[in-house]
């Protein structure tokens, strides 16, 4: 969920930090952190969120039977 009420506190998802790399964040207070830094400064972010895929349904054990009338 994009706005659950937990969430992985990490700079990644904070309104201070700038992705500089995959693995590295430029922080307004810290300066550069790997991606995984935590720090009581957190605010979130839902805009830099990234939601998972939904996986496709897969329809191989439909028979054409099933889909005549």
């Amino acid at each position: 969920m994009l706005f659950r009420k937990k969430i992985d506190r990490y700079c990644t998802y904070c309104q201070f930090a700038g992705k500089v790399d995959d693995e590295t964040m430029i922080c307004r207070h810290y300066g550069l952190v790997p991606a995984s830094h935590r720090c009581r400064k957190f605010r979130y972010d839902p805009l830099k969120r990234v939601p998972g895929r939904k996986t496709s349904q897969s329809f191989e054990h439909y028979d054409a039977k099933d889909y005549s009338l």
